[in-house]
């Protein structure tokens, strides 16, 4: 039996599985794979925004029952010169509202998919080639838009592996050159999730500490980069809903630690 849950712009997926409502994840049942090759064998694996991640894999990324996916925002350097990820806070805390900091995470190896054709949550699995491609050092407040908790910006910082992964500012139809603030009212803006593509709307205006637009997400997409041009602005988090790039910035920089003075890697 399989069934599927929507919360936010993500999916649950479970295969055989008791279904669990958990955001920015997927749980299936696909075929094991190899484990990484040493790093001196391997070529250096492209990511960027719109590069989808899988984690949380059970009971073993070779052996898996269940995971979660989501998509990165961008991939960045901070102040230490440290390689760095970014993604959405929800995709790392669990059903008890635990923070998921040390969680591994792995490129999702299945093919993006579009808006009139999802990516298929089952075909989604781990690159054991390349290997765990890094380490979660960060979960942000989430934006908590349909309770009652407190409202935050909603991203996660992801120290990366640099002896496995390479960062690209092109993914499928979004390349990332520079960032920035969200654009005026109206202004048509993409996005780039590994679930549904390329999507894009225009931008609506502002809710709380947010902004919102008519860019279309799905199961999977979470974390996805939101451009006007090429220029980064925020991140895509679901129901129309999107973090302004440069409030993340400037919260990580508050924070210190991993993250802190993030600026693009190409």
């Amino acid at each position: 039996m399989l069934r599927a849950l929507r919360a936010l712009g993500l999916a649950v997926l479970t295969a055989g599985l008791t279904l669990t409502a958990v955001p920015a994840a997927t749980a299936a049942t696909p075929a094991a794979g190899s484990a990484a090759a040493p790093a001196a064998e391997r070529p250096l694996t492209p990511i960027g925004g719109g590069t989808g991640i899988i984690f949380r894999i059970t009971p073993t990324p070779e052996e898996r029952q269940s995971f979660y996916v989501c998509t990165l925002t961008a991939v960045g350097r901070d102040n230490a010169g440290n390689l760095v990820g970014l993604t959405n806070a929800h995709c790392f805390i669990d059903e008890k509202g635990n923070k998921l900091v040390g969680e591994k995470v792995y490129r999702d190896t299945s093919p993006a998919g579009t808006a009139a054709a999802p990516a298929d949550l089952n075909a989604s699995r781990a690159d054991l080639e390349t290997g765990a491609i890094g380490t979660v050092t960060y979960v942000s407040t989430p934006n908590n838009l349909l309770n009652a908790g407190p409202k935050g910006l909603d991203f996660a910082v992801i120290k990366l592996d640099e002896t496995r992964v390479a960062p690209t500012a092109t993914v499928g139809g979004v390349t990332i050159t520079s960032i920035g603030a969200p654009p005026p009212n109206g202004v048509r803006m993409c996005k780039q999730g590994h679930r549904t593509g390329l999507t894009c709307g225009i931008k609506l205006g502002t809710h709380d500490i947010w902004f919102t637009h008519l860019i279309w997400t799905n199961g999977g997409d979470s974390g996805s980069p939101v451009v006007s041009g090429q220029t980064l602005v925020g991140n895509a988090w679901g129901v129309q809903h999107s973090s302004a790039i440069l409030d993340i910035i400037a919260e990580m920089n508050t924070n210190g630690g991993v993250g802190a003075g993030f600026h693009l890697a190409v």
